[in-house]
């Protein structure tokens, strides 16, 4: 039997949502206090294919079509094909608290890459990587089973039948762009999909959320 990585998420069937409500059409939720304008903090778990930012697109969702609450923004960016965690606020300080390089917070992706991972590659990854435009600091890179508990990407990823895959847990103190990618394809391991699962003190495992989900929560954790 395959077991999911520890520490990651429990199976999406375990995950509850008390004490907030999902709209069905939108899998939304909403907290109370949220609807009383008072929001200090959104964790919201951004679909594959949605643009990170507010304002149309023309041809791929945005989270307007997710989230409808006036004048918040996120707090750094996720590429459109990636999934995952995103933090949205309202206050400039917090956003910069958040998101700012000095403040370094840690955030963790689990990562399918072409190829099977082997000790070399994540000693590679775990060490400085020269991309050209910058050096990558060091991280924390180790292989996993594939998490059961994590739900189908629509569409589906796609990969060669006959080239075996992999899943990493990388955990980083920076982000540039697209950089994990760029990574695992210096090492030799293209990604095939990636999945941010955590920012600073805030997981998918401690706040489960579905794809296109929201909610509130507060925000002491960065001041």
């Amino acid at each position: 039997m395959k077991a999911r990585p520890a520490a990651i998420a429990p199976p999406l069937a375990q995950m509850t949502c008390k004490p907030w409500h999902r709209l069905p059409a939108g899998r939304i939720l909403i907290s109370t206090s949220a609807q009383a304008n008072r929001m200090p903090l959104i964790l919201f778990n951004k679909p594959y294919n949605v643009m990170c930012q507010f304002s149309a697109h023309p041809t791929r969702p945005t989270l307007a079509d997710h989230i409808d609450l006036p004048g918040i923004y996120p707090a750094g960016r996720l590429d459109a094909d990636s999934e995952g965690l995103v933090l949205l606020t309202n206050d400039g300080k917090l956003q910069h608290a958040i998101s700012h390089p000095q403040r370094k917070q840690p955030k963790t992706y689990i990562v399918q890459v072409e190829g099977e991972a082997g000790a070399e590659q994540l000693k590679r990854l775990r060490q400085p990587i020269d991309l050209g435009d910058f050096v990558t600091q060091e991280c924390d890179a180790v292989k996993i089973l594939p998490p059961e508990w994590l739900w189908e990407r629509h569409p589906p990823v796609r990969w060669r039948v006959n080239q075996p895959t992999s899943w990493l847990a990388i955990t980083l103190s920076e982000g540039k762009n697209r950089q994990v990618r760029r990574m695992t394809a210096a090492v030799g391991l293209p990604t095939l999909r990636l999945v941010r699962i955590a920012i600073g003190p805030f997981s998918l495992e401690s706040h489960p959320l579905l794809p296109g989900e929201w909610r509130e929560v507060p925000s002491d954790a960065f001041t």
